[in-house]
């Protein structure tokens, strides 16, 4: 079973990309339950998606002990940094992380928004990155399933650029762990 919690600010696509990433392991036969939590002023506030991935029956739709947190932000890496699990993966995206808390486990420092802007000309793609990223890292889901799950979840006329920014992260997050 993965617990994963991908943390940032509102407005980075956290809950989307929570959606997208259990949309992913359902394809590929596995059981999935997505929760988000927002702070009430949706942009720019913390923003929390929580997906939960396993072979067997989920008995309960809350991350405990997170396998892997994804933070997107300075106030997301220090807020749900104790949610990660002793031996856990914490990924920071680099352009807005600085500063790291202590913590058991793995820290893989990506530039995703940073590679999104330079890459991609839009930061609006960092998500995608993200979790092509985790997913390179990890093997959590397989990458045609989280391509096909992506496909179906971007804007129309988007397919072209969702591809690249996960071709991307799948890059970026090669051989991390």
């Amino acid at each position: 079973m993965w617990e994963i919690s991908l943390s940032g600010t509102g407005g980075q696509g956290l809950i989307l990309a929570g959606i997208i990433l259990a949309e992913a392991a359902i394809l590929d036969g596995k059981q999935a339950i997505q929760t988000q939590s927002y702070g009430p002023e949706a942009r720019g506030g913390a923003s929390k998606s929580d997906v939960i991935i396993s072979e067997n029956e989920i008995d309960y739709p809350k991350v405990l002990a997170a396998d892997i947190l994804l933070a997107m932000s300075q106030e997301a890496c220090v807020k749900y940094v104790k949610r990660l699990k002793n031996g856990g993966k914490l990924l920071v995206d680099t352009t807005f992380v600085k500063e790291f808390p202590e913590f058991s486990g793995d820290l893989i420092q990506l530039p995703i928004t940073k590679s999104a802007r330079e890459e991609l000309g839009n930061a609006m793609f960092a998500n995608i990155i993200a979790l092509g990223a985790i997913v390179g890292a990890t093997g959590i889901v397989t990458r045609e399933s989280l391509l096909k799950a992506v496909l179906h979840r971007v804007p129309k006329g988007t397919e072209e650029v969702n591809t690249r920014a996960l071709e991307l992260g799948f890059g970026l997050g090669a051989g991390q762990c």
